[in-house]
């Protein structure tokens, strides 16, 4: 099931609406011409029991799964924001190093930031994590580790900026592991099966309420157009023979 979140989501939510409630559809009308609503009106009780119980079960297993993928997407959006604020700080930093350090490691971050933008979070939204941007930061921290400390007019803010690119590494390494976290296909299964089970609970309830309310508003709609039809039937000769006179 995970090729459907790669759709986009419009489509992806009209297929999924469609299938499920022309299974929905098929499953009840199938069941009401082999079984009267009066046959099934005998195990309501019975049915509603089993209806009560196995629908806290599944709605808890929805909840799960809900809050398990925000989890994931609240963790790597969090990550991403560290890291882009580690980048700001070391982007900064560089314009107290001497020339031609500065320039290099201010091109090296843009390099890094252009190829996380425009190539891990699209590859990371469809699902595919890429480690593109890796040969960018290997040559920041090659840069950093060849400096000569001696040569910084400032050691503090060197040690600082050095500090900054470790935790700009840590946080993207915990922002692909938080996007490479994915629903396991037992779980979907779980959900489809469990979906099947609750529309086949609900095609063995009766409800003739329902019923009779649809019969009366398709009466009332039948009988609503019959009137306005006569209406304007009824006008037509009186438009004629005003015309007439």
């Amino acid at each position: 099931m995970q090729f459907i979140l790669n759709w986009p989501p419009a489509i992806s939510f009209l297929v999924m609406s469609v299938i499920t409630t022309s299974v929905a559809l098929a499953g009840l009308r199938f069941v009401r011409k082999k079984y009267p609503a009066e046959v099934l009106k005998e195990n309501h009780e019975v049915a509603a029991i089993i209806f009560n119980a196995f629908g806290l079960l599944y709605g808890v297993v929805v909840a799960f799964v809900v809050f398990v993928t925000w989890s994931g997407y609240d963790e790597a959006t969090k990550n991403l924001q560290l890291e882009a604020n580690e980048a700001i700080d070391i982007f900064h930093s560089a314009k107290a190093f001497p020339e031609p350090v500065s320039k290099t490691i201010q091109q090296g971050l843009m390099n890094y930031i252009a190829s996380v933008y425009n190539d891990e979070l699209k590859r990371m939204a469809v699902g595919e994590v890429s480690l593109h941007s890796r040969s960018s930061l290997r040559d920041l921290i090659i840069l950093f580790n060849n400096m000569d400390q001696t040569s910084a007019p400032n050691r503090e803010l060197y040690a600082e900026s050095l500090r900054c690119l470790n935790a700009l590494a840590e946080y993207r390494r915990l922002r692909v592991f938080a996007g490479n976290n994915t629903i396991p296909s037992v779980i979907w299964l779980v959900l489809l099966i469990g979906g099947l089970i609750t529309s086949t609970i609900l095609t063995l309830v009766a409800l003739p309420a329902l019923y009779g309310m649809s019969e009366g508003l398709h009466e009332k709609v039948s009988e609503s157009w019959l009137r306005w039809r006569n209406r304007g039937v009824g006008t037509e000769p009186a438009t004629t023979a005003s015309a007439g006179d």
